[in-house]
């Protein structure tokens, strides 16, 4: 067991699983000899070779459909997308071919996309984005989002070992956050013997009985922070977090909402067409009776990801806002 960076544990289970199974095998912009945009990968050409640590051209279709190509023909690929923005240039080969695989052809499509996610030091709207609402209406997709390292190496080793194409969110934040500056909740030791987490259960970050707070990936920081000042207040706020979006847990949902009565959803993304929306709606529909107060939903604002540093503060989601929101729900 022990403490290593997010960006460490993401790198130790792609070198784990390349050492498990031939099959498995790299596809990415500079992920060979440079290591990658952020050196998850840097070595792993030295000792795996070029064949299985792929450098392909810029082209996101085009190494993408390769990368399906191969997942059909019984391979195991993991690409890597230099920032989860430029998945949008592969659309079309994740929706109508990785995803719709299963449905024509009764076959699996065993593939990880992996998509380095949301906000990082101002980085604009072409660097930023969060992009799980484009994904998560179609059928035949499994979307993950670990936001500890303990998940990020258990959740990765499961994605690769599922027959299904997986959109593997990776939150830059994360990667190289200070070990002490994280939530006691966030700070779990690593086993170095295999393990997985399997996609779909959620993790309670933080008992509580008089709110339900449902998050995950980065806003799981905002969502302790702010459980905490409300404790403080004399109020116990339950923080869940999902860990995967599709397939997701509904059952920790609504066994929380039907212990507390009281349920905000909270994630980076825009609250517009956010995935917080179908969260709350199976609240509604399943848990009503159990509801003392309306259920609330934090995101970001709708507009483009600002580059300013001050303006990129008030677009996101801050402990702040969420604070202030889980006060108007203890008043119910």
């Amino acid at each position: 067991m022990s403490q290593i960076t997010y960006r460490e544990a993401i790198s130790a289970a792609l070198w784990d699983e390349m050492e498990r199974d031939e099959n498995v095998f790299l596809l990415g912009e500079d992920i060979g000899f440079g290591g990658g945009a952020f050196y998850i990968t840097k070595g792993f050409q030295e000792h795996f070779g070029q064949d299985r640590v792929a450098d392909v051209p810029l082209s996101e279709a085009g190494f993408t459909g390769a990368a399906i190509g191969a997942a059909l023909n019984g391979m195991r690929p993991v690409v890597e997308f230099q920032f989860a923005d430029f998945v949008t240039e592969s659309f079309k080969m994740i929706i109508d071919f990785a995803a719709g695989n299963h449905y024509r052809n009764n076959g699996p499509v065993p593939l990880v996309l992996r998509l380095p996610a949301a906000a990082l030091v101002s980085a604009g709207p072409f660097h930023s984005q969060n992009p799980e609402p484009w994904f998560f209406t179609t059928p035949g997709l499994k979307i993950v989002a670990p936001a500890t390292a303990y998940d990020a190496k258990g959740m990765l080793k499961s994605a690769i070992r599922d027959n299904n194409p997986v959109i593997y969110l990776e939150y830059k934040k994360f990667y190289n956050y200070p070990l002490d500056d994280l939530p006691e909740a966030l700070r779990l030791d690593v086993p170095e013997e295999d393990y997985t987490v399997p996609l779909g259960v959620a993790r309670v970050l933080r008992e509580g009985e008089e709110i339900s707070l449902v998050t995950f990936g980065t806003t799981v920081l905002e969502a302790l922070e702010a459980a905490d000042v409300l404790a403080r207040e004399g109020v116990e706020v339950e923080v869940i977090d999902l860990r995967s979006i599709f397939p997701f847990d509904k059952g920790a949902i609504l066994e929380s909402v039907k212990k507390t009565g009281k349920l905000l959803v909270l994630h980076e993304a825009r609250k517009r067409g956010g995935v917080a929306g179908e969260f709350a709606s199976i609240a509604a529909e399943e848990a009503f009776e159990y509801l003392d107060a309306p259920i609330r939903r934090v995101g970001a604002i709708d507009t483009p990801i600002p580059l300013s540093p001050p303006l990129e503060k008030a677009y996101l989601p801050g402990t702040d806002e969420v604070i202030g929101v889980l006060r108007e729900l203890a008043a119910y």
